[in-house]
């Protein structure tokens, strides 16, 4: 087994981990353990980008694939994983360290005096660790908090949002950021409860409150989802990420993102879609619609493998969306969509 296999293997399973590294490296796939050469790598130059560290599945095997002039910045909200990710770079000098959401992409970058990138990796949404540290809030399964937060050194949590939003407003992020259908029941019901010091009882009070349950699925799962993804931000940040990666990536450069349910998926096929045609909303009605930039090339979708989905149940509803940035130059006024 190839030695950053097994590395990965001991953290967690990070989803279409091959299929990730091998699209932001830019080549068709990654090279195979051999007896000859038990431990094969590319040796790539460039800067690259994680845009969500987690606990450094995707980062680790990039690294073994990148010469040692090569630098990898990796990105977190989560301070247990910015933990990770400092361990690393304390380890590995090409490993540069940001505790921020991705959406700073421009920014954090230009701090550290990188303009473009040869590549960009994202892997959206929750990670397994945090569902699974009742603490954090995310799990309906395990009793915690009702807190949600991705940084737990700002902001504010769900309780504290719950204790202040109004049923309606609940009910439009439910239905908004869950497509949950049940939604304004399910919103009174929440706002009935005396205080949202516990997760367990949240799903329960969400179970009894929705009428139809869909088999294998809890019925808090739209909800949990909803509340996470309002109180974090998280599409505003894709989007604003998406923007970015535009003027950051050189040209030639591989865009790399991996979404687990429609709202994310739908936002980059859209984006990638309107980027590499160069037709936007605002010409749709125009009589001679102008010429716009085609800053990339034409994307794909790749899906996990069956053997994937077997051992890792999560990968189940992931999507890899990727493309090759072109070689037109970048115009701020055509990007705005």
């Amino acid at each position: 087994m190839c030695a950053a296999s097994s590395e990965q293997r001991f953290v967690h399973d990070a989803v279409l981990l091959q299929e990730t590294v091998a699209a932001v490296l830019g080549v068709k796939s990654l090279p195979k353990c051999t007896d000859d050469a038990p431990q094969p790598s590319l040796q790539m130059s460039g800067i690259y980008v994680d845009a969500t560290f987690g606990r450094g599945g995707h980062s680790r095997l990039l690294l073994s694939h990148l010469s040692d002039d090569a630098t990898l910045v990796v990105f977190d909200k989560d301070p247990t994983a910015i933990a990770v990710a400092q361990e690393l770079a304390a380890s590995d000098s090409r490993v540069k360290v940001v505790h921020d959401s991705f959406a700073t992409l421009t920014d954090s970058l230009a701090a550290l005096g990188i303009d473009q990138v040869d590549g960009l990796m994202a892997d959206l949404g929750i990670s397994s660790p945090q569902i699974d540290d009742g603490s954090r809030g995310f799990s309906f399964m395990r009793d915690g908090a009702v807190d949600m937060r991705m940084d737990t050194s700002r902001g504010q949590s769900v309780a504290e949002w719950l204790e202040q939003v109004d049923d309606e407003t609940l009910a439009n992020v439910l239905y908004e950021f869950g497509e949950e259908r049940h939604s304004r029941r399910i919103a009174r019901a929440i706002k009935q409860m005396d205080s949202y010091e516990s997760t367990l009882e949240l799903a329960e009070v969400i179970k009894t409150a929705h009428p139809n349950w869909q088999r294998g699925k809890h019925p808090a799962t739209q909800s949990f989802q909803a509340m996470r993804i309002f109180i974090n931000n998280e599409l505003g940040d894709v989007d604003d990420f998406l923007a970015q990666s535009i003027p950051i990536l050189k040209a030639g450069g591989q865009l790399a993102v991996i979404s687990f349910h429609s709202l994310e998926d739908r936002r980059i096929k859209q984006f990638l879609q309107r980027h590499s045609k160069g037709q936007y909303p605002e010409d749709d009605n125009l009589p001679m619609p102008p010429k716009r930039p085609r800053y990339f090339g034409k994307p794909k979708r790749v899906g996990p493998s069956k053997s994937e989905i077997s051992g890792n149940p999560r990968a189940r509803s992931a999507w890899l969306r990727l493309a090759t940035r072109s070689d037109v130059e970048y115009q701020q006024a055509a990007s705005q969509d």
